[in-house]
């Protein structure tokens, strides 16, 4: 007896983003993790942008993936980052070893060796896009994460040091945090790579002093890397650090100076900030100048942004020597300190919202809609399908929960006068008038008013 085939569909299996890694949605697209929308990316952004060209600042971008040695000889070999969190791998066309970019800097620094990009003098720039990391997922850190970087490259003075901490307050501001309550800043000064071997040098004969109380992380940094010990979080540890030896007592008076001229710039415009001994950056390229911006409101995860300058990097990537300083700043982990604050942010929500009953022809509609656009009004179009386009009463509810201004109504009598009415939507009054389709360009400023001035404008 023969077996007829099934001629149901098999069931197709559901794929999922990878863990750790997010899609970022509009805030209409329900979501089950608590993740910042599309419109807030695009309020950072935008303010980004501005605050970055009062600045003079230019955006560039560099490639996700660059040969996994650039990270290992810019990084250190010895960093959680090169050592557990990279994702890397072989060219399967080439033999090449890569590697899915963990942060911005090298990338930059290799970017602008290749293109001799200081032959003309030194160089503002900035950039962002997506970093990957190989570590357990939490809130405000995944392993598919945003960072906005700024770098200065070429500048060797206290003063840029100084304008790369101004320009992050410059930043909080545009997005209303405000500094000392909201985020506060902490520097340091890690000095030059002597004052730093004298001091490691101290460090290793504290610590081995001391090597009963050392947890295991700790022990295997002990000789490769021990300035990384001090920024350990182990409570069993932190007595210990606390009294261990202080990079500050080992700067000579050049290093002293430096810190010393940063700290007057950022006294002069009032900026509060705490001089804080212990604090050291994850990549071995930093020297002199270091900062953080910290927040208290996101937990574990309370950097926002961290830099400093790093005068040795570009030799070392094998370029022309020249000194350097830039921060970066995770975007997810800011954007859910705004969400944590509710900061209030520009509506994304439409200028006017089309209203279209059934039967409406549809040509001088959509003639009317591309005039408006091009005037620069943000304007929605109620859209039918195989159902048919609704009833006035449903399309009526899209353009409410739209949060447009305006309701623009194509009815049948109107359109046949060369008219289209303009309803209110939020100042309560429910005011409407007609406008011509003739003469969109007079008119179409009226429907980017604010909600006060909507009786005023119709």
């Amino acid at each position: 007896m023969s077996t007829v085939p099934s001629s149901a569909p098999s069931k197709v299996e559901k794929l999922s983003a990878v863990k750790g890694m997010n899609d970022i949605l509009p805030a209409s697209v329900p979501r089950t993790e608590k993740l910042p929308d599309s419109a807030r990316w695009q309020w950072f952004e935008a303010a980004v942008r501005n605050v970055l060209g009062r600045y003079g600042y230019q955006y560039l971008l560099t490639p996700i993936v660059e040969p996994t040695a650039l990270f290992v000889r810019g990084l250190g070999e010895v960093t959680d980052i090169v050592e557990k969190e990279m994702y890397s791998f072989t060219d399967s066309m080439n033999g090449d070893k890569l590697t899915l970019r963990p942060e911005a800097t090298a990338g930059i620094v290799r970017a602008m060796i290749e293109h001799n990009a200081l032959y003309n003098g030194p160089l503002r720039i900035w950039t962002h896009g997506p970093m990957f990391r190989h570590e357990r997922p939490q809130k405000g850190r995944y392993r598919q994460f945003h960072q906005l970087d700024v770098e200065a490259l070429g500048f060797a003075g206290p003063d840029v040091d100084a304008e790369m901490i101004l320009v992050a307050r410059a930043l909080w501001r545009e997005l209303g945090l405000v500094e000392g309550q909201h985020v506060r800043l902490e520097i340091n000064s890690l000095g030059q790579p002597a004052e730093r071997r004298e001091h490691r040098e101290a460090l290793i004969r504290y610590f081995e002093q001391n090597a009963s109380v050392l947890d295991e992380d700790a022990r295997r940094r002990l000789h490769s890397n021990p300035l990384r010990i001090l920024d350990s979080k182990n409570p069993a540890m932190q007595a210990l650090i606390e009294q261990a030896p202080r990079l500050m007592d080992f700067l000579g008076e050049e290093s002293r100076a430096h810190f010393d001229a940063v700290r007057s710039a950022l006294d002069a415009v009032g900026l509060e900030y705490r001089v804080n001994p212990r604090l050291v950056r994850g990549m071995d390229y930093y020297n002199l100048t270091v900062f953080e911006w910290v927040t208290d409101q996101l937990g574990s995860q309370g950097t926002v942004c961290g830099g400093g300058r790093y005068d040795g990097l570009i030799a070392q990537l094998g370029g022309k020597p020249a000194p350097a300083v830039g921060f970066g700043l995770g975007i997810e982990r800011l954007l859910l300190l705004a969400q944590e604050l509710d900061l209030p942010m520009p509506s994304a929500a439409p200028d006017a919202y089309a209203i279209v009953p059934p039967g409406t022809p549809l040509a001088p509609v959509i003639a009317t809609l591309e005039a408006l656009r091009a005037q620069g009004v943000r304007v929605v179009q109620h859209a039918g399908g195989a159902d048919g386009v609704g009833s006035m009463k449903s399309q009526f509810k899209k353009a409410d929960a739209s949060g447009a201004r305006y309701a623009l109504v194509f009815g049948a009598d109107e359109l046949a006068r060369g008219q289209v009415t303009v309803k209110a939507l939020r100042d309560g009054s429910g005011a409407q008038a007609e406008r011509s389709l003739g003469e969109v360009a007079q008119w179409a400023a009226t429907l980017q008013s604010s909600a006060s001035e909507l009786a005023q404008v119709l």
